[in-house]
């Protein structure tokens, strides 16, 4: 099979653009994971709104993280697509 045919080709974009596809999977992980941070600082904040400061400096942190991941997956998934 040689490269330059039409087969290859059309077979590499179809590839890229699955693989894209299936990079961007991490940004439903990233989006639950957030959920979940914010979740569970309205949880702390109802049992001691004493440590409100620090709860939200810990929940930022998490966000952050999370937030992270999802861009990496989005890099990851434009890396496959335009390389």
């Amino acid at each position: 099979m040689s490269i330059n045919s039409i087969f290859f080709v059309s077979l590499t974009a179809s590839a890229k653009l699955l693989g894209a596809g299936l990079a961007t999977i991490g940004v439903v992980g990233a989006g639950a994971g957030i959920g979940i941070v914010f979740a569970s600082l309205i949880i702390a904040y109802g049992r001691n709104p004493m440590q409100e400061n620090r709860l939200f400096q810990l929940a930022l942190l998490g966000f952050a993280l999370c937030e992270a991941m999802g861009l990496l997956a989005i890099m990851m998934a434009f890396l496959i697509l335009y390389s």
